[in-house]
């Protein structure tokens, strides 16, 4: 990555190779049919949220009303802005987090899974590179958060590199691979079929960790979009040795599916 090019920049540029990919690529219709396979929490959750008889759409933009981040649990809450872009026919995940540190320094950071590859790309004061982190733990991690969000677009839980286990009425086990790089969780889901939870042992807090810590992601409420129910309010927690640590916070106000 080149340092004259703003992470900005350096995202769209991101997110439009992923359209180019498959702009001719037509959505196609989600059924009782192509859900007949998925586990019954899994179906119910469709019934439930108005996916079934809608598009299949390949991508979404996710329109952040409010995100904000804790460094660790000593610090506060700091704002964030969010610009974020899910693909489905490979799996993808692009997100831009912009933020000032002490609400004066400027920091952007890019958090990826393109290309069967994880990246965290981290700048201070848009020139300073912070932070570029890469490796298998990297992947492995930005894998597994495509898995949990797979409900913002209910095709990726059809595609083959998904994979599902049936657990009980609440719960179901979900596997991804791709590129070689394989991960796994649990999602939850409430009496009414509303998704609640996803847990995984498979996401790496740091780098230099020798194992992965216990990570879930928790939607509090829902909101409609184009006619359909998702989450709205989520959080992500990491489930630290002395005690849990809620670093992420956000809310949803829409998805723009279909981007082109």
């Amino acid at each position: 990555m080149t340092a004259k090019k703003t992470l900005k920049k350096i995202y769209i540029s991101e997110v439009n190779k992923e359209m180019s990919k498959f702009r001719s690529l037509a959505p196609q219709m989600i059924t009782e049919e192509s859900i007949a396979s998925l586990p019954d929490p899994v179906r119910r959750h469709f019934r439930v949220c108005g996916f079934l008889g809608q598009s299949s759409f390949h991508n979404v933009r996710v329109i952040w009303k409010s995100t904000f981040i804790k460094m660790n649990k000593k610090h506060q809450w700091l704002k964030l802005r969010c610009d974020q872009f899910n693909s489905t026919p490979e799996p993808a995940r692009i997100v831009l987090m912009c933020s000032r540190i002490g609400g004066v320094i400027p920091f952007s950071g890019r958090d990826k899974f393109q290309d069967g590859h994880g990246n965290m790309y981290i700048r201070l004061m848009s020139a300073f590179t912070v932070g570029n982190v890469l490796g298998p733990k990297m992947d492995q991690s930005a894998l597994v958060t495509v898995l949990a969000e797979i409900f913002l677009i209910p095709s990726y839980s059809l595609q083959p590199y998904i994979k599902w286990e049936p657990i009980d009425s609440l719960r179901a086990g979900a596997s991804i691979e791709y590129n070689n790089v394989k991960a796994s969780g649990v999602f939850s889901f409430s009496k009414s079929g509303e998704f609640v939870q996803f847990t995984t042992d498979e996401r790496w807090q740091n780098e230099t960790d020798e194992n992965p810590v216990r990570w879930s992601v928790k939607a509090h409420e829902y909101g409609g979009f184009n006619g359909q129910c998702f989450p709205a309010r989520v959080c992500a927690v990491w489930h630290e040795p002395d005690g849990d640590f809620e670093y992420f916070r956000g809310v949803i106000e829409g998805l723009e599916f279909g981007v082109t």
